[in-house]
């Protein structure tokens, strides 16, 4: 019998499906100059984050609209449904969806209905996080922070994603500080492009209780003790940290190792259609390149189904 899955961190204009894009450029009149799965799928070495992201310029070109994101919601649930996903976190980035005058709010309201119209079709338990941006001002990631309180029956939590190497976390802390003072949890991407520096400023500034990705945390041992203590869950993502150069390659990602440390690690896609991944494809290459068996994947879960942000997980 299949164990449970919960997926915590999955971006949502990196999981569109490609049919979705190409049908909704067409709708839009939005002329795509090669084949869609070129635009979308990212190739297996892109050797870094910012060439990684380019890949998603095209589904956000087509997602200006709120009917346009609430079906990549509610078609992202259907493929966890596939995916054996019981629970599953969707994150988004509603300012960059306001090309065409859409406002924060309808944005969140459009995601929301559409992992409704999910859920009820599936049985899949979900929850919404919003995300602020690091080259973005410290006043606009406020304003996400302020539309995440406006709708916290919606927004399960806030996070903190962008080039890490460029732009530090503290600038941002005032939106965090009212995320969590709102009762909303938070998650910070670091330890993906930087170092673990990246890392302690995500937990001691902006209080985060999980971390994106987190595969440089190995070195600092200070660090993954209080990784270890404070029970800060670690979102990993294999192929998506081989293509973006965090890691070398499967065979050598720390999941393995930290998950034997007793670090609360979970698996996750990251960014289904641009890494062309499910859960399932993640821990088959777990398995096969890292020796994970069923016992690691029971415990993966079970960290993922403790960190989750929605308390209805599962």
């Amino acid at each position: 019998m299949r164990i449970p899955r919960y997926e915590l961190h999955c971006h949502l204009d990196g999981s569109v499906r490609p049919s979705t894009v190409a049908d909704l450029a067409r709708q839009q009149g939005i002329v795509l100059d090669r084949p869609v799965e070129e635009l979308v799928v990212a190739p297996a070495d892109c050797g870094s984050l910012t060439a990684f992201l380019t890949y998603i310029d095209v589904p956000l070109q087509v997602l200006q609209i709120p009917d346009a994101l609430t079906r990549a919601a509610r078609e992202l649930v259907e493929e966890w449904h596939a995916d054996g996903v019981v629970y599953g976190e969707v994150r988004f980035a509603p300012q960059l969806h306001g090309h065409r005058g859409m406002t924060l709010d309808e944005a969140v309201q459009a995601v929301a209905a559409g992992l409704t119209q999910g859920s009820a079709a599936t049985g899949v338990n979900t929850g919404l996080l919003l995300c602020c941006l690091r080259h973005q001002t410290p006043d606009e990631s406020l304003a996400v922070a302020e539309t995440a309180r406006r709708h916290c029956g919606l927004v399960a939590g806030l996070d903190l994603a962008g080039d890490e190497t460029l732009y530090r976390a503290e600038p941002h802390r005032a939106a965090f500080d009212l995320a969590r003072a709102a009762g909303l949890p938070c998650t910070v991407h670091a330890g993906e492009a930087a170092g673990a520096g990246s890392m302690w400023e995500a937990i001691d500034v902006l209080g985060a209780q999980r971390i994106g990705h987190g595969v440089r945390c190995t070195t600092d041992t200070a660090l993954l003790d209080r990784l270890r203590t404070d029970k800060i869950a670690l979102e990993m993502c294999p192929t998506s940290n081989v293509q973006t150069g965090a890691v070398a390659s499967l065979d050598d990602h720390p999941a393995n190792a930290l998950l034997g440390a007793g670090l609360p690690v979970t698996i996750s896609t990251d960014a289904r259609t641009t890494s062309a991944t499910t859960l399932q494809r993640e821990l088959d290459s777990l398995s096969q390149g890292a020796g994970w068996a069923t016992a690691h994947e029971a415990l993966a879960q079970e960290n993922a189904a403790q960190a989750a942000f929605n308390h209805h997980a599962g």
